[in-house]
């Protein structure tokens, strides 16, 4: 078993505040897409499944890996199967936004999180799969176990807030209690990994990029989706404000409503020449005595 409480600190912090934003940007783009209807729904939900599996849950897996490093044992990774844990994450959590969006009842909002916990399982361990080392690793049985659940338990819990929350301050306590959750799943699957050296020794490095080689696409991705995703906010924030503009010029205090289009009694407009025009052509408008 692999001593993780020795590690440096800062970039397990480092993750879990990616993790925060992630959350809170996800749960926010979730909340708009549960108010709207039609094809901006599903643009919210797209924001929402890339905000949640590409940046809450994969970005922190893959910073969080950052201080991996099993002492003697040099670690790569497989870009490709790092990029398809990514998008994993993404298909599935958009899956079980979907379902508990549309559904809105608890058997579909259970089955909404068990997709999303079996995607985050799946991101997990595919992103595990895409390490390379000069020998075997292995997942104790229990700490994979205690890994699912804990990934069920998240998922349940996102989608539950995503479906029942309102304001930013419940939003923002939502997205600490989510990247606990997701922290907790990774940490705990990572407890269990073993790493069984190589009988002979081998030279040279595996094969495969380094943690250092696919960080800078990482930021300069976070980065940009980050700027987009406040665009997308404040246009959202826009929308929702109520017109104030849209009010009657003429208000009558005997109607209910207080709005009125006709014209009060004994009132000609000028230069009238209906019915109701001023007798001897005398326009409605205030001249000087002279």
């Amino acid at each position: 078993m692999l001593d993780h409480l020795a590690q440096d600190w800062t970039t397990p912090a480092i993750a879990f505040t990616v993790s925060v934003i992630g959350s809170f940007l996800g749960l926010s783009f979730a909340i708009r897409a549960r108010r709207a209807t039609g094809p901006v729904r599903w643009q919210w939900l797209v924001l929402a499944a890339i905000s949640l599996g590409g940046m809450a849950v994969w970005s922190m897996h893959f910073i969080a890996m950052m201080s991996f490093s099993p002492p003697g044992v040099a670690v790569r990774y497989d870009a490709v199967l790092t990029v398809v844990s990514g998008v994993v994450a993404i298909v599935v959590i958009a899956v079980a936004l979907t379902v508990a969006t549309v559904g809105r009842t608890t058997p579909w909002l259970l089955l909404g999180g068990l997709v999303a916990g079996a995607g985050i399982v799946a991101m997990h361990y595919t992103g595990m799969y895409a390490m390379n080392v000069h020998g075997d690793i292995h997942h104790d049985p229990l700490y994979v176990a205690l890994a699912c659940a804990i990934a069920l338990v998240a998922a349940a819990t996102a989608l539950w807030f995503a479906s029942r929350l309102r304001g930013h301050v419940a939003v923002a306590g939502a997205s600490v209690v989510m990247a606990v959750a997701v922290s907790t799943m990774h940490y705990t699957g990572m407890m269990g990994v073993h790493i069984t050296q190589p009988q002979f020794s081998r030279f040279g490095s595996p094969d495969g990029a380094t943690a250092a080689d696919l960080v800078l696409p990482l930021i300069v991705g976070l980065f940009v989706f980050l700027l987009i995703c406040s665009l997308f906010l404040l246009l959202g924030a826009e929308e929702e404000r109520p017109d104030y503009g849209r009010r009657p010029v003429h208000a009558d205090p005997g109607r209910p409503g207080g709005g009125s289009d006709t014209l009060p009694d004994g009132y000609a407009p000028r230069h009238s020449t209906g019915p109701q025009a001023v007798p001897g052509g005398a326009e409605d408008v205030w001249t000087r005595r002279r």
